[in-house]
């Protein structure tokens, strides 16, 4: 009898990812993460055509078109080319670049007044030496909650002589001001503007003094700093950024001054329709219907906000860059 030899079965070996499956499967990987990055950034690319690229693209192509009347002006208005000819006009317009001027010194004023009162207010908040702070919080960010033209008109009635109470006031004392006048418009359209936004920039400041490391500021107490030391050499180094991008937004929003002067042309002789770049671009599409010049003077606007604002970036950058290469 012979006897048989049984050979065990060995299990099957599990197949070997080849190289070309594993790059299927990191391809599907990454079209699912780029579509799910899609879905997320669709909002906000259809938001950023239908506010900005669309009306930037519109007054583009309305400044290279004006309305012109063909002989002496009989004819019928018919849309002709112009090419440069809008945009030249505007900057040979010696009212525009005034204009340019006083929003140049307005910012001179307003933005480094903005950026240190709302630090310093922020500083004090954090410092615990003002009492009831949850309170006095709200009451410095209330006037930003009152629309730009309600605080406009607010202020034009204190300006305005014989029937605001602070000119009386100070009329008892023989002390004469006129605050619209031709060297104190711009104070008092800082002043209004201030009013305006003062407590919201501390907000924000506040805020990101909140998230500095307790125990930083419990080491500078050990080695013997006092509380203005403190908060001059380490809080507001730690909040840098936030400090810039306070700079950076007040800014863009000082290069569109419009609201404050358009209300207060009603009560100053100086004060006139075309007193910032925003008011010459409205005198000029709706008080002399030239939609192609305001259109043009829309784009300047634009492209000077957009340079000053990446030349501040980049200071700021290399600012960064040589302090960190410094240490």
């Amino acid at each position: 009898m012979t006897a048989t030899t049984q050979v065990p079965a060995t299990a099957a070996a599990p197949p070997r990812e080849t190289d070309s499956s594993r790059r299927k499967a990191q391809r599907a990987a990454g079209r699912r993460r780029g579509g799910a990055a899609g879905v997320l950034m669709a909002p906000f690319f259809a938001l950023l055509t239908l506010v900005f690229l669309i009306p930037v693209g519109t007054a583009v192509w309305l400044s290279f078109f004006s309305d012109d009347q063909p002989g002496l002006g009989f004819g019928p208005e018919r849309t002709v080319f112009v090419g440069l000819r809008s945009y030249a006009a505007v900057l040979t317009d010696p009212s525009f670049l005034s204009g340019l001027g006083t929003v140049a010194l307005y910012c001179l004023i307003y933005i480094p007044v903005m950026t240190i009162g709302s630090l310093a207010l922020a500083l004090l908040l954090d410092s615990g030496v003002v009492r009831l702070r949850s309170w006095a919080q709200l009451g410095l960010f209330l006037p930003h909650a009152v629309p730009g033209i309600i605080a406009a008109l607010i202020w034009l009635y204190l300006y305005t002589p014989g029937i605001s109470p602070i000119i009386d006031l100070l009329g008892k004392a023989d002390i004469t001001v006129n605050f619209l006048g031709l060297h104190t418009a711009i104070p008092s359209i800082v002043n209004i503007a201030l009013w305006s936004n003062l407590g919201y920039n501390m907000v924000v400041f506040y805020a990101a003094l909140q998230a500095v490391p307790r125990e930083v500021l419990e080491a500078s107490v050990v080695d013997g700093a006092g509380p203005v030391r403190t908060a001059l050499q380490v809080k507001a180094p730690l909040v840098r950024s936030s400090i810039v991008m306070v700079a950076m937004f007040t800014l863009i929003w000082a290069l569109q001054l419009f609201t404050e002067p358009m209300l207060l042309r009603a009560g100053s002789q100086v004060v006139d329709a075309r007193f910032s770049p925003s008011m010459y671009i409205y005198d000029a599409a709706f008080s002399r219907n030239n939609y192609s010049l305001a259109a043009a003077a829309s784009v300047i606007l634009l492209i000077i906000t957009i340079a000053v604002s990446y030349g501040v970036t980049r200071w700021t950058n290399r600012v960064n860059s040589a302090e960190e290469s410094a240490r």
